[in-house]
């Protein structure tokens, strides 16, 4: 799924050699910036917009299955390990929680400082945010309290994401390090440094043995998680924002932003795929 500058949401199906679309989802009336697919549902997404609304798709049918009004432009979002909550962050760093039964906001709390990336651990008791003070926040859920503070940067502490198997979780900064941590002792354990500018998104191979990384440098950094030696490295034309996975295949989406911003209206940026050699 690909979310866009254009208002749209888009489906794809993977074939042998390329991308097909198979739907086009319109109704946000701002910038798709960022989604989530259900955690076991593999046809439900959750979509974050400018536009001050969540939406959830069905990509089986052609139309929302549900729409949330929030309070503000919202950039980041997260869909529960259990399925049962929708996390998404604005840009007046309020974050809202979206129960999935009822479609309806369960809680909210406010930060007085830049929040980026959220996420929670994969036990689900534990929810993550990564803040431009570099520190990684670390609240009780569902209580919503704050547990840990960890300094993990020296500058902005941009994204983060949990390996499947729970074991590990890692963070991207403006200091172009990843930093992979133990999720259990909370302690950084591994740094990448192969990238030259700010971290803008990581991704865990399915069985965790792999992260990708990426940032404004015209390349995708993939290295192995145990030993953080560098596997394979993705040659693209322009900054990369966003970075993913498949999930249970050594392939790896990532979508670039425009060649030429002055032509952004008519050209919202690419979205490829990249096969491990394995593959």
């Amino acid at each position: 799924a690909r979310g866009s500058y254009d208002k749209t949401v888009c489906i794809f199906s993977l074939g042998s050699d390329r991308l097909s679309k198979e739907h086009v989802f319109k109704g946000h009336g701002d910038s798709v910036d960022q989604l989530t697919w259900h955690p076991t549902k593999p046809d439900l997404l959750a979509t974050a917009s400018g536009d001050k609304t969540v939406r959830v798709w069905d990509a089986r049918s052609s139309k929302a299955v549900a729409t949330i009004n929030t309070k503000g432009e919202n950039i980041n979002i997260a869909w529960s390990p259990d399925g049962s909550t929708i996390a998404v962050g604005n840009k007046e760093d309020l974050l809202t929680f979206i129960d999935t039964k009822t479609f309806k906001v369960r809680a909210e709390k406010q930060f007085k400082f830049e929040v980026n990336e959220i996420s929670w651990n994969q036990s689900n008791d534990l929810f993550f945010l990564t803040n431009g003070q570099g520190c990684i926040e670390i609240l009780t859920w569902p209580e919503l309290e704050v547990q840990h503070v960890l300094q993990a940067h020296p500058g902005n502490c941009i994204c983060i994401e949990f390996s499947r198997c729970g074991r590990y979780f890692a963070t991207g900064s403006a200091d172009a390090l990843v930093s992979i941590w133990d999720a259990n002792e909370l302690a950084c354990i591994k740094t990448f440094s192969r990238l030259e500018w700010p971290v803008r998104t990581i991704s865990f191979s399915h069985d965790g043995a792999l992260l990708a990384s990426a940032s404004e440098a015209r390349r995708i950094d993939i290295g192995h998680v145990d030993s953080t030696e560098k596997v394979a490295e993705i040659s693209v034309d322009s900054p990369t924002f966003t970075i993913s996975w498949h999930p249970n295949r050594y392939l790896l989406a990532y979508a670039c932003d425009d060649k030429d911003k002055y032509e952004r209206d008519r050209d919202a940026g690419s979205l490829k795929v990249w096969g491990f050699p394995s593959e």
